[in-house]
């Protein structure tokens, strides 16, 4: 039954109780209330029955505003709002005979420390004006903000400042009361800290040795974000990851070295290193080249593996790292190239030497608050002569092809090639490293992988000797 209708059920056309609509009304507690023209027909919002005047002179008003100098329990119509209101003196207002009780069901949006915002709250029983929505922070007061919602369902509400000024984790407890003054369940949000910037630098395993006149591994990839920095291969310096938000789990992968050679074939290339997460653009780079043997070419990587005696240099990666070496078949010399590094090109042997060729340098960086250099290239094997030293910051020195001296590995997670050699003696590729820095004002504390903690300044740097974790 629509309301228009239970209202003309009600009232007749001057606005009085028509004596039909009290067949149903139950007869009162108080058999006099009979006799002085009073019976209790509405439930206030506190629950308590109160009783309308049914005498000659009192009328239920039929307007669109409220009646003055009302008394309680006198009725009024609300014509625009098609209500049927009661007044009551101890709300000092007229209120619906029957309320409307709210609920919160959710809330989208967050709140961050320090930062304004708003949040969309989504519910039933909002009505339609002066919804006030209520935060407590847990162990504090609360603060009200008055809206109008945008609908019976959803309102959007501005965030105080008592309450984004709060610390990162603390509760805040959130409820409406509607224009019936009736208050909703509470649902909860927790302040979370500002998105932040983090710097990195990331560098992949390096390639391995190679074999018989074997050329240097080159380096891993290199790629550097911190302080302008340049990253490998002359690039310049990367992009820090930027509006990184709380609780982002920040995977961490750092690559392996490649495996030296074995007979007749290349040796093995670098892992990648990388840093992904939700909202952020993966940064990878990629592992360094296996060098190659005799007649061989090296492998293309992060920076290029050295060609074997005879064999070209493989291409390194723009912006992470430089070409392998490139060693000539003409003439009587038997020597090989180094691997390609981060700072330069893998070196070459001269026609007819039987000297190995150096590998490429590595390139520098501060990002731990000291500057370290990183990811040089394996030195080339010689034959009945010298090998080619590694590069600067970790490449292994090539060995000679009778297999003394040996050609050593890169340095651990330096992303450095090993050196080449031959009958056996070559080195395997350094292991990569990721390592991270930001505000120690911003850093959780939160990581798998045991990476070591350290402190520059104002900044907190996480160093990944291995695969692991952080939670911003």
């Amino acid at each position: 039954m629509s309301k228009a209708r239970n209202i003309a059920d009600l009232l007749d056309a001057t606005g009085d109780v028509v004596s039909s609509a009290l067949d149903n009304v139950p007869p009162s507690d108080n058999a006099s209330s009979l006799t002085t023209g009073t019976l209790p027909v509405a439930r206030l919002a506190d629950g308590s029955i109160t009783n309308a005047k049914l005498n000659n002179d009192a009328k239920v008003v039929k307007s669109a505003s409220a009646p003055s100098s009302p008394s309680e329990g006198d009725l009024w119509y609300d014509t625009g709002n098609e209500t049927l209101k009661i007044y009551s003196n101890s709300n000092s207002a007229f209120i619906k005979v029957v309320t409307v009780i709210p609920t919160l069901d959710s809330i989208s949006g967050d709140i961050f420390n320090a930062q304004a915002g708003n949040l969309t709250l989504t519910g039933t029983g909002f009505l339609s004006s002066n919804l006030v929505v209520s935060f407590t922070p847990s162990g504090g007061s609360a603060s009200t903000v008055t809206v109008t919602p945008t609908n019976d369902t959803t309102a959007t509400v501005a965030i105080p400042s008592a309450i984004y000024g709060q610390s990162s984790n603390t509760v805040i407890s959130i409820k409406v009361t509607n224009s019936d003054n009736k208050t909703s369940n509470i649902e909860n949000k927790t302040v979370l800290k500002q998105p932040y910037s983090i710097d990195y630098l990331v560098i992949a395993g390096g390639g391995g040795g190679g074999e018989s006149y074997g050329g240097g591994g080159g380096a891993g990839g290199y790629r550097n974000s911190y302080n302008s920095e340049t990253s490998g291969g002359g690039g310049s310096s990367e992009t820090s990851l930027s509006n990184v938000a709380s609780n982002t789990v920040l995977t961490i992968t750092v690559g392996a070295g490649g495996a030296r050679a074995t007979y007749g074939n290349l040796a093995g290339s670098g892992g990648n290193s990388s840093i992904s997460g939700s909202g952020i653009t993966t940064i990878t780079s990629i592992g360094g080249g296996g060098a190659g043997g005799n007649l061989t070419s090296g492998a293309s990587g992060g920076s290029g593996g050295g060609g074997g005696s005879g064999g070209s240099g493989g291409s390194g990666t723009s912006n992470q790292g430089y070409a392998g070496g490139s060693a000539s078949s003409n003439g009587s010399g038997y020597s090989a190239s180094g691997g390609g590094g981060a700072g330069s090109v893998g070196g070459s042997p001269s026609v007819n030497s039987n000297t190995g060729a150096s590998g490429g340098n590595g390139v520098a960086s501060s990002i731990t608050g000291s500057s370290v250099t990183r990811a040089g290239g394996g030195g080339g094997s010689g034959y009945a002569g010298t090998g080619g030293s590694g590069g600067s910051g970790g490449g292994g020195n090539g060995g000679d092809h009778d297999g003394s001296p040996s050609g050593s590995n890169g340095t651990a997670n330096t992303g450095s090639g090993g050196g080449g050699g031959g009958y056996g003696s070559y080195g395997t590729g350094g292991s990569g490293v990721v390592i991270l820095r930001m505000a120690t004002a911003n850093y959780s504390g939160t990581s798998t992988g045991s990476p070591t903690v350290s402190v520059s300044g104002t900044d907190t740097i996480l160093t990944f000797n291995g695969s692991g974790s952080y939670t911003a």
